[in-house]
């Protein structure tokens, strides 16, 4: 047989071998098992997987004088550099140790397996030297140059008689080193583009998956009820390729949309076993028979189904379900999808409880402050009114009216949001008071663009800051001072000021003021330190407190208020 001829017959059995594994890495549930990372059962996999296609090369090839012309190389060079080491070498023991104990080809057979041991494991450990750029063919074709080279000098030199090594090795070394080198970085192309396809899947899950969740958070944010399920319902149809989407709590179902909605309807107990079967174990389920599906009406089109659990914390709540008909098929990638949305869903769920108790810990201190009027402000006032009383009367009256206005709004049932000039009324009540208490040793000055007054914020946002300035910044020099309240809009936000010519406070103490921790009285620190996080909680990190203040030269707070609720 000639050279040629040798080449040509090795090419032919080499597409098989090639085309054999291109189609076993294609099948869905194997290449999970293989391109991903690997365990130690996942190793013994890819071991018997190579050594498989090794022995397949071996059969694969050519008999020729007294021993046989083969692919087996490319097999265990792929071993080694896609699984390391060990699956190198465990493919080539297994493909070589078949060439040495099976009778295919007689004197050649302990070299040829020894080699084929030997390539295994070089490329395994080139694998490890190589790390990323593992999966590159000219890296596999030069591998298998270097090593059917090799392989053709160990014939040489332990296969007997000497001539027939010589002749064997003139004979079937350019075919074998060509073939397996090709093979080898064929083999290696193939299994990235296998990667690659998986990585795209993925980025497409990924992408959907983000998109649905950007636009359902705003609605899941209430809870899971019959308005949020509905919403983030028809997001998700919207957005996948199925014929109907589902959402349950744990009895009922929430929403529906899509076929079978004139008889799959919000508000009834949920009719299928496969969903009870979900929220009751907490696993999902890929139904792709419609018996099995359980829907108790004969005409429903719905023929499969994905169902997911839906949780909260350690607890099932609902599920999520997608459904295919006999037009819109599910497949593997709308269950990966359905799996990462329960998950996206499930966090957003545990961050509304969070948020809630947040929000009940924010109320439950807006009512500590509405409620905590310091006993020596009452007094203090009281004895104001009192000496206006005997000296002027008209004065001691207005006093009187303000002082009840402030303990009013102290009183009053709290809400989460009022209007700025409710809270302004609050500051002038409280203002009227003190400089009545002080003469004219305290200047106070309130300045509010037009069109602002009507602008939502939290309650109790402005008033302390007013206070803890009077207090602590101006009523600790001799003359007392000037407190100037200014309040403007920009940019789609409310900007509030609050500046006093008072004491100032020392660098370490506003860090103090500002830093995020749990609320505890610090000189009165406590209404500054609830504002700051009460900002945060509500609107987010970039809108805390921002404050200016040096020793000696007074403090400036500054807050900002962007309009994104309304007063109820």
């Amino acid at each position: 047989m000639a050279i040629q001829e040798l080449l040509v017959n090795l090419l032919e059995r080499f597409g098989l071998v090639v085309a054999a594994a291109f189609i076993l890495l294609s099948w869905g549930a194997f290449r999970k098992l293989v391109l991903k990372e690997t365990t130690s059962r996942e190793k013994f996999t890819l071991i018997l997987f190579f050594g498989a296609f090794g022995i397949l090369g071996t059969y694969a090839g050519v008999p020729i004088l007294g021993a046989i012309a083969n692919v087996r190389a490319m097999a265990v060079i792929t071993a080694g550099l896609f699984g390391g080491p060990i699956v190198g070498m465990g493919a080539g023991l297994i493909a070589g140790g078949h060439r040495l104990l099976i009778d295919i080809g007689g004197f050649s057979a302990i070299p040829c397996g020894l080699a084929t041991f030997l390539e295994g494991l070089a490329a395994g450990y080139i694998s490890v030297r190589l790390k990323e750029g593992v999966l590159n063919w000219r890296v596999a074709a030069l591998i298998g140059i270097i090593g059917e080279s090799t392989h053709m000098l160990i014939v040489l030199a332990l296969a007997r008689p000497f001539a027939d090594a010589w002749a064997l090795v003139k004979l079937v070394s350019i075919p074998m080193i060509l073939v397996n080198s090709l093979g080898a970085g064929l083999f290696v192309e193939i299994i990235r583009v296998v990667l690659k396809d998986r990585e795209r899947i993925g980025s497409i899950q990924a992408q959907k998956a983000l998109t649905i969740a950007n636009q359902t958070v705003s609605h899941l944010r209430s809870g899971l009820n019959f308005e949020s399920a509905k919403s983030a319902a028809q997001i998700i149809f919207n957005h996948i390729s199925v014929a109907a989407v589902s959402i349950t709590d744990d009895t009922h179902i929430l929403a529906f949309i899509g076929a079978g909605e004139d008889h799959h309807r919000a508000g009834q107990v949920i009719q299928t076993k496969s969903t009870s079967k979900v929220i009751k174990t907490g696993k999902p389920l890929f139904l792709k028979d419609k018996a099995k599906v359980g829907c108790t009406v004969a005409q429903c089109p719905l023929q499969s189904a994905i169902t997911v659990p839906l949780r909260k914390s350690k607890n099932i709540v609902g599920a999520l379900k997608l459904y295919g008909n006999q037009d819109i098929h599910l497949n593997e990638i709308d269950l990966q999808i359905a799996l990462g949305l329960a998950d996206l869903f499930s966090t957003q769920l545990e961050l509304e409880d969070i948020q809630l108790k947040n929000q009940m810990l924010a109320r439950a201190e807006i009512r500590r402050l509405q409620s905590q009027i310091n006993p020596h402000f009452l007094f203090n006032s009281l004895n104001t009114i009192t000496s206006f009383c005997r000296t002027d009367p008209e004065k001691a009256r207005e006093l009187i009216l303000e002082f009840s206005r402030y303990l009013r709004k102290n009183i009053e049932g709290n809400r989460d949001f009022i209007r700025i000039a409710e809270e302004l009324q609050q500051i002038k009540s409280y203002l009227s008071l003190e400089q009545a208490r002080f003469g004219g040793q305290i200047e106070a000055h309130v300045d509010i663009e037009e069109g602002c007054e009507e602008w939502p914020i939290p309650p109790l946002i402005i008033q302390p800051l007013v206070e803890n300035a009077i207090k602590h910044g101006l009523l600790g020099q001799d003359n007392a001072g000037s407190i100037q309240v200014e309040i403007t809009r920009h940019k789609g936000e409310l900007h509030i000021s609050v500046q006093d010519d008072g004491i100032g406070i020392e660098p370490k103490l506003v860090d103090h003021l500002l830093r995020k921790n749990r609320l505890e009285d610090h000189n009165g620190g406590i209404g500054i330190k609830n504002i700051n996080q009460r900002l945060e909680q509500i609107y987010g990190p970039q809108y805390r407190m921002v404050m200016d203040s040096r020793p000696e030269r007074g403090t400036t707070v500054h807050l900002r208020i962007p309009r994104t609720s309304s007063v109820v």
